[in-house]
C-alpha cells in the first residue's frame, strides 16, 4: 500500500495546484488526470480540504504582500492626482476622499488593535489568578 499512498500524495498535491490555477473544477481534475467525481470526493476528506485551505491561504498572503509592496506607489499616485491643478476637480476630490478614508480606516484599525491587545492582557492576567 505504500506505493498507493505515495501516488495519492503526489496526485493530491497536483490536484491542489490545479485547483489553485484553474477556474473550473472540471479543468483542475482534467489537468491532474482524475475524474471530477474523484476530486469532489477528495475535497470532502478533512486532510485534503485542510491542505487546500492552507494552499489558498498561502496564495492570499503572497498577494497581500504584493499589494503592500505596491502601496507606496498607490499613495504617490493618489497624492500626485490630488495635488495636480491640471487634474479635473472631481478627480482631485475623489483622490482626496480616498486618502482621507484610508487614513481614518488605518486609525480605526490601530485603535481596535490596541483595544484587543488590552483585552487580551486583562484576560491573561485574570486567567493567571
Amino acid at each position: 500500500m505504500t506505493g498507493h499512498g505515495t501516488k495519492f500524495g503526489r496526485k493530491r498535491e497536483e490536484a491542489i495546484a490545479a485547483l489553485l490555477s484553474k477556474t473550473r473544477i472540471e479543468d483542475a481534475a482534467g489537468a491532474v488526470g482524475i475524474s471530477v467525481r474523484t476530486l469532489l470526493r477528495w475535497l470532502k476528506i478533512p486532510e485534503f480540504a485542510a491542505a487546500y485551505r492552507e494552499a489558498r491561504r498561502s496564495v492570499i498572503l503572497q498577494t497581500i504582500g504584493r499589494l503592500q509592496q505596491a502601496s507606496a506607489a498607490a499613495v504617490a499616485t493618489l497624492l500626485r492626482i490630488m495635488l495636480d491643478p491640471a487634474t479635473p476637480a472631481a478627480v482631485r476630490v475623489r483622490a482626496a476622499d480616498c486618502v482621507l478614508a484610508q487614513t481614518f480606516k488605518g486609525m480605526e484599525n490601530e485603535d481596535i488593535d490596541a483595544r484587543v491587545s488590552e483585552l487580551e492582557r486583562v484576560a491573561a492576567t485574570r486567567n493567571k489568578r
